[in-house]
């Protein structure tokens, strides 16, 4: 059990706010990030919802959380990006010899992930299994990516299949994957294999991750900032000022 006083309320939520060396408790552990866009999106669609309500451990992973997290507790709580837990995990791993697995993306960015795994950490044994491209699995691929991961039986499965779809297989799956942690962490796969820069340590030290990736990325990036990022600020408001009537 995660302790109490490691978590934070946010309107429906509770984000984690301790070290994270003390969110893992030695049982299975599911881990979602929660940022300003999949809140948004978590509101219409209900299983994403239930996805993150039940994780174990849900990382504020963006200035927007953060900055709701102040308005609504008065707490101040680091960011927690999906690069940060991936570069935590491993280096526990590394330390202890352990094993992970990566599920999701093209083989071409898995190839790329395990030569550098090899030389960034060479105590960890790993496996990859990047599953077919699509909207909807079928039951086979189901099985198939089930059947991978348990036979290896990682420490650490990262799964990177976007959201919202990573989030809603590793929750309906978490009973059957034979990992002890599960770690939902989309982008992170291009950035570890350099498919895909992530910002400078100083963009996302002041916040202004969002604002490179945006620049980097028009097309893909702008309704998830210049969108959402409204009606994020606007929800809100809107239950700020619920709570003084």
């Amino acid at each position: 059990m995660i302790k109490s006083t490691s978590v934070v309320p946010l309107m429906d939520y509770s984000i984690y706010s301790g070290d994270l060396s003390d969110c893992f408790t030695g049982s299975k552990t599911l881990i979602n990030t929660i940022n300003q866009y999949s809140y948004c999106i978590a509101e219409k669609d209900l299983d994403f919802k239930k996805a993150l309500l039940e994780s174990d451990i849900l990382l504020p992973d963006g200035i927007g959380i953060v900055s709701a997290v102040r308005l609504f507790t008065h707490k101040t709580i680091k960011k927690v990006a999906g690069a940060d837990i991936h570069q935590f995990l491993l280096t526990n791993l590394n330390k202890k010899g352990g094993t992970c697995f990566y599920l999701g993306s093209s083989q071409n960015t898995l190839n790329k992930i395990t030569a550098r795994i090899s030389k960034d950490f060479p105590n960890i044994k790993l496996s990859t299994f990047s599953p077919p491209y699509k909207d909807e699995f079928s039951q086979n691929d189901i099985k198939k990516m089930l059947e991978e991961v348990n036979a290896f039986k990682p420490d650490v499965l990262f799964v990177g299949m976007t959201a919202p779809k990573q989030e809603k297989w590793s929750n309906m799956y978490k009973n059957e994957l034979d990992a002890r942690v599960i770690c939902s962490i989309g982008a992170v796969f291009d950035f570890y294999a350099g498919t895909i820069a992530r910002p400078s340590k100083f963009c996302v030290k002041i916040g202004l991750e969002w604002f490179v990736r945006l620049l980097k990325e028009p097309r893909r990036m702008w309704k998830r900032y210049l969108y959402y990022g409204p009606i994020f600020i606007k929800c809100l408001f809107e239950k700020k000022i619920k709570m003084y009537f």
